[in-house]
């Protein structure tokens, strides 16, 4: 109880069974999933066609942590709750999420789902979490710009280096043209977009299951003083520095960027509102190659003392990672978060949606109780980590506090 009590004052402040059970008919299952998702067309498909009927309600994203939270500590909880991936962790150890790991296991097709999704629904070795929607990053740049600075307008950046080559060659055109560009100010972007260099590289932020900090390494200091460099050499425009992520896409969508980073959302949003914005896309590299990405979205979960929906959940389980059901939810702009059908989902879509499906395929996702404390608040060890080590004076100093605040955080967490 002392663990349900902390995740909801969290939220508040900012934010088993197997596969061959009988389906029940008539069921209806109660569903709470973020606005602006796929899932409204995935839903009536499903009733359409079953038995089983889902009342999907959406609620708006800055809503929904608060929400659940309260719900699930009232014993209102809806029987199926779609989260931003991040947060499944606090939900489990908060003991208001039911243990899926032996349903999730008795899936057939369970090892063709998103590793990442998997990895961030884990807590303590078990499974509450599976992928719902699914989101990557990834590397975008501007062909025309790059082909008026004399580069390939084709051809994909495969390392640090190459990166930094192309930002001072576009750069070079001047005018109101910048290289390269970032949210700096913005700890959640920054996971999201600038983790994958670090995981491309070898390194990572957290080790044992989450439970020990590792910042303070030699790739995440290769990976500061990359985009140091390219801040010092002016490629990044001054506002960079104060972006919290509202001018993050749409700076690149000005046409003046010639390269950044963002995620698959970005392909939909630049080929409807931004048509004249010619652009590749492809994958985050490490500084010598190699690549990975984040691999985010939503997870879905079944809130605690509802198991008896587990056959009926078994039932929109499968067409959701059915061909159809995949193609529904990749004809809203979510990536396929099964393997073996994604190609088929994906084949009458953008084909830059397959290179940012492959990107999540190989993505990874942190996983901790505490994603919000460390990584996602404005005034957490990540974000104050960043600001100081991409644009202050002293970026070793900066990683090393934020190694030591960050394991504290751990460490006191449920105390």
């Amino acid at each position: 109880m002392k663990l349900a009590r902390n995740i909801l004052a969290v939220s508040l402040a900012g934010l088993v069974l197997g596969t061959s059970l009988p389906v029940f008919a008539q069921t209806t299952l109660t569903m709470w999933s973020r606005q602006g998702s796929a899932l409204p067309a995935l839903v009536e498909a499903f009733n359409a066609g079953h038995e089983t009927k889902v009342d999907l309600q959406l609620v708006p994203s800055d809503q929904m942590v608060q929400k659940y939270a309260t719900s699930a500590a009232g014993g209102s909880a809806p029987d199926i709750i779609g989260l931003d991936l991040i947060y499944t962790p606090a939900f489990a150890a908060a003991g208001q999420l039911e243990d899926l790991s032996s349903f999730a296991k008795g899936l057939t097709y369970y090892d063709q789902l998103s590793k990442a999704h998997i990895e961030a629904g884990g807590y303590d070795g078990k499974t509450y979490g599976l992928p719902l929607l699914a989101e990557g990053s990834v590397l975008l740049w501007n062909k025309k710009l790059f082909e008026q600075a004399g580069l390939a307008p084709d051809a994909p950046l495969t390392n640090w280096a190459e990166i930094e080559a192309a930002a001072a060659k576009v750069d070079a055109l001047g005018g109101d043209i910048n290289g390269f560009y970032f949210a700096g100010a913005c700890g959640g972007c920054n996971a999201f977009t600038f983790l994958p260099l670090v995981w491309a590289s070898g390194g990572d932020i957290f080790a044992e299951g989450g439970k020990k900090a590792t910042l303070d390494t030699p790739q995440m200091h290769d990976a500061i003083n990359f985009y140091r460099t390219m801040v010092e050499k002016g490629y990044v425009p001054d506002g960079a520095e104060t972006d919290n992520g509202s001018n993050w896409l749409s700076t690149f969508a000005a046409g003046n960027i010639g390269i950044s980073q963002s995620g698959a959302f970005s392909i939909g949003t630049l080929t409807k509102e931004y048509p004249d914005v010619d652009f590749g896309i492809t994958f985050i590299p490490g500084k010598d190659g190699n690549r990975s990405s984040f691999g985010g979205g939503d997870n879905f979960a079944v809130s605690a003392g509802h198991a008896d929906k587990l056959p009926a959940i078994q039932e929109f389980v499968d067409f959701l990672y059915s061909v159809e059901g995949q193609t529904i939810l990749a004809s809203g702009g979510s990536l396929p978060t099964r393997a073996d059908v994604a190609a088929e989902a994906l084949k009458d879509q953008d084909p830059r949606y397959a290179i940012a499906a492959e990107a999540m395929s190989i993505g990874r996702t942190p996983s901790t109780p505490v994603y919000n404390d460390l990584i996602n608040s404005p005034t957490g060890p990540w974000a104050q980590m960043l600001t100081e080590a991409f644009f202050g004076e002293d970026p070793d100093g900066a990683i090393a506090t934020a190694q030591e605040t960050m394991q504290s955080i751990i460490d006191n967490y449920g105390k």
